[in-house]
């Protein structure tokens, strides 16, 4: 019966952060109460403060239901990073924006985390929750970078430090442009000739 019971607690938990993130795509967050979240899960309030505390953890629990996978394959393969850390990059960059093309959750979740969410009243904290991310990206880039270096991927003399931040802002700027305008170039494709063209650009200007 206890296992039984989890089990019902977590459905009930996706299905609060299923029509949570339909709500939030329609009315943006900041306009988005946890009455019209649990309507439309067809709840009572009362249910989604049994397994969140207010609406900024409903949207840090949809948030991380779609990111954490991504991270965890990002960061699931040392073998593989190391032996070839540019080619590692490269998977995980296509990886991202295939699944942000092509699914439709992820889509929609990316959407609203871009588009959809004020940094206002009780959604400050997601701000320092953003803050927190980017800054964790940045230590990834890097070491990658550093290790494309060590593996002679990147010639000595190139470009690397706080190439980092160039490059988190150049995929961040492609994903942000396409969420508002999916018709306006193909996400895959130009992200990866991006990504190729600022990696030969680093290979290219001399460290100074």
């Amino acid at each position: 019966m206890a296992r039984r019971t989890k089990e019902d607690a977590l459905v009930t938990r996706d299905q609060i952060l299923d029509a949570a993130e339909h709500v939030f795509q329609r009315r943006g967050v900041s306009r988005t109460s946890l009455q019209e979240i649990a309507l439309e899960a067809g709840l009572t309030r009362g249910a989604i403060y049994w397994h969140f505390q207010n609406k900024a953890d409903v949207f840090d629990a949809m948030l991380q239901r779609v990111t954490l996978p991504m991270q965890a394959s990002f960061n699931g393969q040392p073998e593989a990073e190391a032996a070839d850390p540019l080619g590692h990059l490269r998977r995980n960059v296509a990886t991202a924006f295939r699944q942000t093309v092509h699914d439709q959750q992820v889509r929609r979740v990316f959407e609203i985390a871009s588009h959809k969410v004020e940094y206002v009243d009780e959604l400050q904290s997601l701000r320092e929750r953003h803050i927190g991310e980017r800054a964790a990206c940045l230590v990834d880039l890097d070491r990658l970078l550093a290790l494309a270096l060590e593996r002679g991927q990147l010639p000595p003399h190139a470009a690397v430090q706080g190439a980092n931040v160039g490059l988190h802002s150049l995929l961040d700027g492609l994903m942000h442009n396409w969420l508002l305008n999916p018709q306006s170039f193909d996400l895959e494709a130009v992200g990866a000739q991006a990504l190729d063209t600022y990696l030969a650009g680093l290979a290219m200007a001399s460290k100074r």
